[in-house]
């Protein structure tokens, strides 16, 4: 896997495990933080995938074998709610919006559990039950807020996230029919990172609109 591969993880390793270090370092140091961040902010954004290979490229040096996948899905979990780059509280205080942000965390910290839950049959089934749920949520929240978006540009361009968005899940529910046939988790990892990847894409979207 290369720089600019079309792969959630890829897309991930900026947000779900840089940038809370970099949080962790803001606490020692907040310029050398900053200067970081921003840096490899822009060089993430003109080379996508570039913290991907940097990531790697320290695990091989350390002979270190990790399932990216697994590792980023289960880090997903410790990202917090208010994380400003796929947060909109400050630039959209309405209801609808607060809403939003509520249903997008809840369902990425649910699809977080599945690699610690997935062995467990009767358990990964109560969190499948859950993910659908917090799919619904999501989308009857998407609905509302794109009541907010000025324009008729902007609605459509959120639409098209959420059709994205609905086709993910689509693919989602696919894989688990397979994952009980096959009993191949990565598959699993792998979709549930598609859709914590477009649910970004949709507060992203809105947050662009309503900037």
């Amino acid at each position: 896997m290369t720089m600019g591969d079309e792969t959630p993880v890829t897309t991930l390793v900026l947000p779900v495990l840089i940038r809370p270090i970099l949080c962790e370092l803001e606490k020692q140091d907040v310029s050398a933080s900053q200067t970081l961040r921003s840096a490899l902010t822009k060089a993430e954004a003109s080379y996508p995938g570039l913290t991907y290979d940097l990531v790697v490229g320290i695990l091989r040096r350390g002979d270190l074998t990790v399932n990216m996948n697994e590792s980023i899905l289960r880090l997903q979990g410790n990202v917090s709610d208010t994380d400003g780059d796929y947060n909109i509280d400050l630039i959209a205080p309405e209801d609808a919006f607060q809403e939003l942000n509520k249903k997008s965390a809840a369902l990425k910290r649910i699809l977080s559990r599945i690699p610690d839950e997935i062995t467990d049959r009767k358990t990964f089934l109560e969190t499948i039950k859950e993910i659908a749920s917090a799919i619904k949520k999501l989308l009857d929240a998407v609905n509302e807020v794109n009541g907010f978006i000025p324009g008729t540009t902007g609605k459509q361009s959120l639409e098209q996230r959420k059709r994205e968005f609905v086709k993910y899940s689509k693919r989602f529910s696919n894989t688990l029919k397979e994952y009980f046939k096959e009993g191949h988790a990565n598959s699993v990892f792998v979709s549930a990172l598609y859709l914590i990847h477009q649910t970004n894409m949709i507060i992203t979207a809105v947050k662009s609109k309503c900037e």
